[in-house]
């Protein structure tokens, strides 16, 4: 079973390796990257540059995030689609009869992790027109948030073998991995684990914990909240964008989470000391003491 996983998300390589001035021919192992089409009702509304493996789950999650679908019975099927020239890289999403489809506005949006080109503010205020803000009592201490990265990085067999795959994983309020998902896109990554806990009928998310592997994107907090996710952590940089949406959007908002450091940009009082002090950070500083500066690190 896990080599069938690993020949499904990674391909060998030969290589010219150079060491010490030294040159030497090896294996390597990189990161599978195909197209996925997904088809609604026959007609093609997306297509994503993912790594092959759990396209149920990705295909679901769009369009979750997308408002496509919100209950389980929207949703019919989700098939191969034989009629496609490339069958294995085409999906045919079967919806239930009364589901409305507005075609002409539905399309695939990457955001840039740098300059999305957007207005934030009327970004922000149209999705929240569909998923209002999370109201979560969700408080979890700082050491169970400080152990995720590590639980992450274990459960990872392909960017171990790799080391070119983004990761996104869910995570209950005791720290326990409840499903992890790896892909050349981290938007996908989080596709593929919302679409998870659709299928298996676990949503709202509202009492677990996200984690993303690299940057947080404006885009990773928006699909959160279609998933009612109240805790966002990523192990490098979030965008301003980002910040900006998980205070609007009544999120919490970790950055550069990394052993026992972390940044937190939004919703501080949802993080506490520990799992027995429930006494919420009302009044988090804005900028750290002066002479002194937040925790960075490089961002992948």
């Amino acid at each position: 079973m896990k080599s069938a996983q690993r020949n499904a998300t990674s391909s060998a390589t030969k290589i010219v390796h150079w060491k010490d001035g030294q040159a030497s021919l090896l294996t390597d192992h990189v990161a599978r990257e195909e197209p996925l089409e997904i088809r609604v009702r026959g007609r093609s509304v997306a297509v994503t540059m993912r790594t092959p493996g759990h396209d149920r789950e990705l295909a679901a999650g769009f369009l979750v995030t997308e408002r496509i679908i919100h209950r389980g019975k929207d949703l019919i099927e989700i098939a191969t689609c034989r009629a496609s020239q490339e069958p294995d890289n085409t999906l045919d999403i079967f919806l239930a009869p009364g589901v409305v489809v507005d075609f002409a506005a539905l399309t695939r949006h990457v955001f840039a992790s740098s300059s999305c080109g957007l207005c934030g503010k009327a970004s922000i205020e149209s999705v929240k027109q569909h998923f209002p803000a999370v109201d979560s009592k969700l408080v979890v201490s700082a050491k169970i948030l400080a152990r995720l990265p590590d639980r992450m990085r274990r459960a990872q067999p392909t960017f171990a073998q790799t080391g070119g795959l983004h990761a996104a994983a869910v995570f209950d309020a005791q720290g326990k991995l409840i499903v992890l998902r790896e892909d050349v896109g981290r938007h996908n990554a989080v596709d593929k684990v919302l679409g998870w806990a659709f299928l298996e009928n676990h949503f709202p998310l509202d009492a677990h914990i996200l984690l993303v592997s690299g940057r947080a994107s404006f885009e990773i907090l928006q699909k959160s909240l279609a998933a009612r996710i109240p805790i966002i952590c990523a192990v490098s940089a979030p965008s301003s964008l980002a910040v900006e949406f998980a205070r609007a959007s009544g999120q919490s908002l970790v950055g550069f989470l990394r052993g026992a450091t972390m940044n937190v940009y939004a919703g501080a009082e949802r993080i506490v000391r520990s799992s027995a002090s429930r006494r919420a950070v009302t009044n988090p500083p804005s900028a750290p003491p002066e002479g002194g500066t937040p925790n960075r690190g490089k961002s992948r």
